[in-house]
Order: structure tokens, then C-alpha cells, then sequence
């Protein structure tokens, strides 16, 4: 049994998503592939303590604190690969972003492979079913553009914003297929 609810935030409503004992999901509104790793329609129920924990998480994250990702119980459903990509993404800092190929090579180090696919790491990234909290906001092109957030690339800018990036040397790219 799935269940969900939802919070309001600065970037927009999140619908946050539960097995009943982690969270597997946080999607803003309209996000590309909204509610795709669930295998059934959750039940609305708002009265969880994970997702009163998550409640709280995200109100001291928009409050510009920096709450441990440790404090909340995660269950991304995806592939092996995936949830390889989704792990290097909890260990992007605040405030700082990597790029698609950096985490290519960061995965290909630690699985022994001579390299990965930028791309299959950016479709991992693009599916990621726990916005903001598995920071998929923070990963650019290597060229510092601001490709591929599912959410949209106003929401990314704004989530970057506020979290200190620094931004002069990033862009939004004039034409793409990730916009």
C-alpha cells in the first residue's frame, strides 16, 4: 500500500509519496515522470511520522537550514544503476554542483568500469523520484548549463539560488532536447 500528501513550498506544491514507512516519492507539480515509480494509484493520508518528518525536513531546508538527508528514511525504487546514481547525488554539498560526466566517472571508479555514459547517468538523474531531498537540482552540463531538471529549469535556478550557488558561470542553454 502506497500513500500520499502534500506540502507547500517556495518552488511550488510538493505531493510527497510513502510505503508507509520511507519516503519514494517528492514531486513538484507537473514534473516530468510525476509519480512514475509507483506501482499503484497511494491512498491520500497525511498523518504519517515520515511524512511529518518529511514535512519538517522541507520547512527547515526552505528556511535556509541544511537538514541531514540521514534524518529521513529513503526508499527510491529503480534500478541498480539508478539508485547507483541516486547515491552519488546525496553526496553533492550544498551549494555546490557537479556535472553528468563527473558523476559518470564517479560511478565508473567505483564499479570498476572504464567509463560511463554521461547520458544513462543524466536519464538516472532525470528519473529520480525524490526531488530536492536526492539533489538532482545540482547537476549541470559540463559547460555549465542548466539542462534536464524535471521539474523545470526555473524551479532548478530558484533551488540553486537559494541554496548559495554561485551562478555566472551557469546557463540556460537557447534551444535542447533537456530543457
Amino acid at each position: 500500500m502506497f500513500y500520499a500528501t502534500h506540502h507547500p513550498s517556495p518552488v511550488g506544491p510538493l505531493t510527497l509519496a510513502s510505503n508507509g514507512r520511507s519516503l519514494v516519492g517528492l514531486w513538484l507539480a507537473g514534473q516530468k515522470y510525476f509519480g512514475g515509480t509507483l506501482p499503484e494509484k497511494p491512498e491520500e493520508k497525511a498523518d504519517l511520522p515520515v511524512f511529518a518528518a518529511a514535512r519538517r525536513w522541507l520547512d527547515a531546508y526552505f528556511a535556509g537550514r541544511k537538514p541531514a538527508v540521514a534524518d529521513l528514511p529513503l526508499a527510491p525504487d529503480g534500478s541498480a544503476f539508478r539508485k547507483a546514481v541516486w547515491d552519488i547525488l546525496l553526496g553533492i554539498p550544498y551549494g555546490e554542483v557537479v556535472t553528468y560526466g563527473e558523476i559518470a566517472r564517479t560511478l565508473a571508479s567505483r564499479t570498476g568500469r572504464a567509463s560511463l555514459s554521461g547520458q544513462a547517468v543524466g536519464g538516472a538523474v532525470g528519473h529520480n523520484p525524490i526531488s530536492i531531498v536526492i539533489p538532482c537540482h545540482r547537476v549541470v552540463g559540463t559547460n555549465g548549463s542548466l539542462t534536464g531538471y524535471a521539474g523545470g529549469i526555473d524551479r532548478k535556478i530558484r533551488l540553486l539560488e537559494h541554496e548559495g550557488v554561485e551562478m555566472s558561470r551557469l546557463f540556460v542553454p537557447g534551444k535542447g532536447t533537456a530543457l
